[in-house]
């Protein structure tokens, strides 16, 4: 019997994420069925629109595979190409774990955008920042400005690969950054430390100086988890309702 599902990311997510688990675990193993939709509805207190996207996902993931009549059954791990996805980033543990992967590539990105430098990159990284605070003022969240901010320094490099890759880990932060932003939002220190940080790893880029940026990101991924330790549990723990708030939040 699974647990209903509560918490800031999205619910497909956290719906994935569990059947992810309880396959890997062995519970759901090969050969299985999965719980029809009806009784997953029932489970987990979702729609079944989420059931389906989350089952949808788990099927792209070479996870489960339908079968006419029958239903959804567990595919051979043989077949199971790697997605991180299916891991969605549901807790603080998966998050912080995301952002140690982060601050490498969000390094090397920023150092090879500052080596690759052009009055152009520069330009569509500060619209980006720029971004952020229009975004802010407005009364949203900047959670995907500040994705977009990464991801243009990222595409600044000319390599399609760190590109990608940036642009994917930062998709399955988007429910962290959320909740980091929110609870930032709360912290006047927060917001000013945050735009700083970003300035610096943008003023190093333009400058070209390839160890000064490196040193920025580094530094910008470093502090996101501190603030992620420094968020409120109740963040991670509250009902839909939070949602809500989070979406709406100064």
């Amino acid at each position: 019997m699974l647990s209903k599902v509560r918490g800031p990311v999205r619910l497909a997510d956290r719906v994935a994420a569990m059947l992810s688990e309880e396959i890997d675990s062995g519970q759901l193993a090969e050969g299985d069925r999965l719980p029809t939709e009806v009784e997953l509805v029932k489970q987990l207190g979702v729609s079944r629109t989420v059931v389906r996207e989350a089952v949808s996902r788990l099927r792209n993931a070479g996870l489960v595979e339908p079968r006419q009549g029958l239903g959804v059954f567990v595919t051979s791990r043989r077949t199971r190409p790697l997605d991180l996805a299916a891991e969605a980033a549901d807790t603080k543990s998966k998050v912080l774990q995301i952002v140690e992967v982060r601050r490498a590539l969000e390094a090397e990105a920023a150092g090879l955008a500052a080596t690759r430098v052009t009055p152009d990159t520069v330009a569509r990284i500060r619209q980006a920042l720029d971004a952020i605070d229009a975004a802010v003022r407005a009364g949203g969240d900047g959670v995907d400005e500040d994705l977009a901010f990464h991801r243009t320094i990222a595409e600044s490099t000319g390599n399609s690969v760190m590109a990608s890759t940036v642009r994917y880990l930062g998709d399955l932060m988007h429910g962290g950054i959320r909740v980091t932003r929110a609870n930032e939002a709360r912290r006047a220190d927060f917001i000013a430390a945050v735009r700083q940080e970003h300035h610096a790893i943008l003023a190093a880029i333009e400058a070209g100086d390839t160890g000064a940026a490196r040193a920025a990101a580094r530094r910008h991924m470093k502090h996101a988890a501190a603030r992620l330790q420094d968020a409120d549990d109740r963040f991670w723990t509250e009902t839909d309702e939070l949602e809500v708030d989070l979406d709406t939040a100064p």
